[in-house]
């Protein structure tokens, strides 16, 4: 069996996926010098309030990308349900805050188990299915779930959503200075790239690139296909409920527009993972650091003129990504290197 082989449970063995995340090549230094360049950023810009907190969006979207990556680019499964186990985070942090004064770094741990347990449940029927009828279906999970937040007033607080009290300190996740949220996100954000990194040299990343490229042929092969688009769903999960806690104790006001709007939150993840480099490891955060501070630079001056204009413009942005960009930035910049390094 070669170094490239994938072992499988009957003991046969088929060839590792051609087409692996081509970032997943890179050696762990090059991974974790990208790593300390994304607090560059932060340095340069850390006198101007305003942009230190767009700063912090786009690490937390980032880091929410790279967990729908792992899923959507690793495993090629378009979810567009990220949005409920996004809500599940952000609920259980600002809930468990307010009702009964649980620190939100304790809340982490349950909302990833929780925002797993959910993406299990939701998984097993739904990855029956192949396609836009996965992509269909996952949206309306989605649908369900603001419909049943917006319900359960009791709980959720219904359409007036909750409201986190301003309580500033460390271990209330409450902050005083945009800088130190954008560090927070920032550790997410390295968080979900190390998962990544560590994913796609592991037995489970292999797995999925080769659900990926052929699911009949992985199957035939005997790679147990749901389990394994079921785990990769599941770690995608747990990773998005962090980032809702994170976001929730970030802006401190939640209701589910906010939350399970498929334009802010379920699609983004998407955009900026399909811009940057769909199954790349950094393509995640290059769509995020190129796209949150445009998007708010649109929505800040054509909002006034044309309502929703910013996200015509976000739109059309993405339709010609993909017809012209179909790699993403990552992957486009990572195939013009191998052009060029066949033509030398």
């Amino acid at each position: 069996m070669t170094d490239k082989s994938i072992a499988l449970a009957d003991g046969g063995a088929i060839p590792a996926p051609r087409r692996r995340a081509p970032a997943a090549h890179a050696t762990p230094l090059w991974h974790l010098a990208g790593l300390v360049l994304l607090g560059l950023p932060l340095l340069l810009l850390h006198g101007s309030a305003y942009w230190v907190n767009v700063l912090a969006y786009a690490y937390l979207f980032g880091g929410l990308a790279a967990a729908w990556n792992i899923i959507g680019g690793f495993g090629g499964q378009f979810s567009l349900a990220h949005g409920v186990f996004f809500g599940i985070g952000a609920y259980m942090a600002a809930l468990f805050f307010t009702k009964w004064g649980i620190s939100p770094w304790i809340t982490l741990i349950p909302a990833a188990a929780v925002g797993a347990a959910a993406a299990a449940l939701i998984s097993w029927p739904t990855f029956r299915l192949r396609g836009p009828f996965f992509a269909i279906a996952t949206m309306a999970v989605n649908e369900v779930a603001f419909v049943v937040a917006n319900y359960f007033d009791g709980i959720t607080g219904g359409p007036r959503g909750v409201l986190v009290p301003f309580r500033a300190g460390l271990a209330n996740m409450i902050f005083l200075y945009p800088w130190q949220y954008a560090l927070l996100n920032l550790s997410f954000l390295v968080l979900a790239v190390a998962v990544s990194v560590l994913l796609m040299r592991s037995r489970l990343g292999y797995y999925l690139l080769a659900v990926r490229e052929d699911e009949d042929a992985a199957r035939s092969a005997g790679i147990a296909v749901l389990a394994v688009k079921i785990k990769g769903m599941a770690l995608s999960a747990g990773l998005t409920a962090v980032g809702g806690a994170l976001f929730a104790m970030f802006i401190r006001v939640i209701d589910p527009p906010t939350l399970f709007s498929l334009q802010d939150v379920g699609v983004k993840f998407a955009l900026l993972t399909l811009i940057g480099g769909l199954g790349t490891i950094w393509g995640p955060v290059v769509g995020a650091l190129v796209i949150v501070p445009i998007e708010n630079m649109l929505r800040a001056t054509l909002t006034g003129l044309w309502p929703g204009a910013h996200l015509a413009i976000l739109g059309t942005v993405m339709i010609l990504s993909a017809l012209f960009m179909k790699r993403g930035i990552v992957g486009s910049v990572i195939a013009l290197r191998r052009r060029l390094a066949r033509q030398a």
